[in-house]
């Protein structure tokens, strides 16, 4: 009996230490030190959020650099709904997809389906990858300024402007947060912003 009033009392004591204190301990540091990373890194326009560095959205919009395609929710990009297809590659719908994919992108951006970068034709695993690779960037370089009517050289200094290089110089690859990025020719254009959709 007295082993199992002490087996119950440190159940008692660790879930509240590790399932309360602790976490409200964490939590209200990262608020301190780290306010916006703590707080869902979430951009506001207008004071009104319109969305999170950290979660893809989906820019149609020919004025607007796209996001890699997401397999998240039933039509894509639902953050309550993260995760990718679980389609194989030999999957017919998956090859299907991907088809579909490069097709629309060779229409949209004038270019060769051998000159595509992977992740504009295959979702993330997450389905809501919030970056798409330089080379991504870049063949939507020449559609982006068109619809805007500015310079391919703006175009690609900004998004030279809003890439993460590799951590710490050597590990990974270099990123281009699709958000930021569109914000960013928003406020920068000399056309009137609109809605993005």
């Amino acid at each position: 009996m007295r082993s199992l009033i002490i087996a119950i009392k440190m159940t008692i004591i660790l879930t509240v230490l590790t399932g309360i204190l602790y976490p409200f301990a964490m939590a209200g540091v990262s608020y301190v030190l780290f306010p916006f990373q703590a707080g869902g890194s979430i951009i506001y326009r207008k004071d009104a959020p319109i969305g999170s560095v950290l979660i893809a959205q989906n820019f149609k919009a020919p004025r607007y650099f796209h996001p890699r395609p997401s397999a998240a929710g039933t039509n894509g990009y639902d953050p309550t709904s993260s995760g990718g297809s679980n389609l194989g590659p030999t999957n017919k719908s998956f090859i299907d997809s991907v088809r579909q994919r490069v097709k629309d992108v060779t229409a949209e951006d004038g270019v060769k389906p051998a000159q595509i970068p992977v992740d504009m034709v295959t979702a993330s695993g997450s389905g809501l990858d919030a970056e798409i690779s330089l080379a991504a960037a870049e063949i939507q370089v020449q559609r982006v300024a068109k619809a805007r009517g500015i310079s391919e050289e703006a175009v690609r200094a900004m998004v030279e402007a809003h890439t993460r290089p590799r951590w710490a110089g050597i590990l990974g690859e270099p990123g281009v947060n699709v958000l930021e990025l569109n914000l960013a020719l928003d406020q920068g254009s000399s056309t009137q912003p609109t809605a993005m959709k």
